[in-house]
């Protein structure tokens, strides 16, 4: 555990697991699966399963880059309040380049996407991971 000074003058100690919370971040992976599944089930009927998998593969881009700031904000130690700064500003770059790294890959790897789909349940998912900052601890 590290320990930060608190405005009182007390050395206090936390550690990271107490400032990334872990039910939010539960809840909100919960509503990003639900939502590529939705979106998944839905795209069939207008764009067969092409549709299907490109939904799929819209999701899983949020999905896994969410999943890339939450290892780098959950593995550091806190010791200060530029440190918690500088973690979360890598986090938001390493979540911003795997999208893009993810995104890059999916257009040009699979020639049959169904951009409506895979723009739509991209686009909510990404919505949807910043809503875990409404997300109560209990």
């Amino acid at each position: 555990m590290a320990g930060v000074m608190t405005t009182d003058g007390n050395d206090r100690h936390v550690s990271n697991s107490s400032l990334v919370p872990r039910r939010p971040t539960r809840v909100v992976l919960g509503w990003q699966l639900a939502v590529t599944a939705a979106f998944a089930a839905a795209a069939p009927y207008w764009a067969g399963w092409h549709g299907a998998l490109s939904a799929l593969l819209g999701g899983s881009v949020s999905i896994v880059s969410g999943l890339v700031f939450i290892a780098l904000t959950s593995s550091r130690k806190v010791r200060t309040a530029d440190s918690v700064l500088f973690i979360a500003l890598r986090a938001e770059g390493a979540k911003i380049a795997s999208i893009v790294a993810l995104l890059w890959l999916a257009l040009s790897l699979y020639t049959q996407i169904v951009t409506l789909a895979f723009f739509g349940a991209f686009a909510t998912t990404v919505i949807i991971f910043s809503l875990a900052f409404f997300v109560r601890e209990n």
